[in-house]
């Protein structure tokens, strides 16, 4: 799948396997939603009203997105977040290294850079 691909998939469509992944490890919805939200700067009901957004119009339209964000490290997919350098990739790959943590077990004041 392309970069551009990925850019235009919906929020929607990745979603359920994030609240999965975390459920499976004993996580909840609720917590993942929390993430996503310390992310972009949604409140519940926004998130709510973005799912169907592509990810490139999601975080482009995010109120907020938190600063702190520069402070997630890691790899994701074999890549090191902080390396990428594509705006848009980085946020996504940003979230999905916030709920790998999630199901990883690691406190939610750690995952939220707190």
């Amino acid at each position: 799948m392309t970069k551009h691909k990925i850019y235009a998939m919906s929020v929607a469509k990745v979603y359920p396997a994030y609240i999965a992944k975390a459920e499976r490890k004993g996580r909840t919805k609720a917590e993942v939603d929390e993430i996503i939200c310390w992310l972009t700067g949604y409140g519940a009901g926004e998130l709510d009203a973005r799912m169907d957004a592509s990810f490139e119009d999601f975080f482009a339209q995010a109120p907020a997105m938190n600063p702190a964000r520069s402070l997630i490290t890691g790899v994701v997919c074999g890549v090191r977040v902080e390396n990428i350098e594509e705006p848009i990739m980085r946020e996504i790959r940003y979230l999905d290294k916030l709920v790998d943590e999630l199901a990883k077990g690691k406190a939610m004041e750690k995952i939220l850079r707190k």
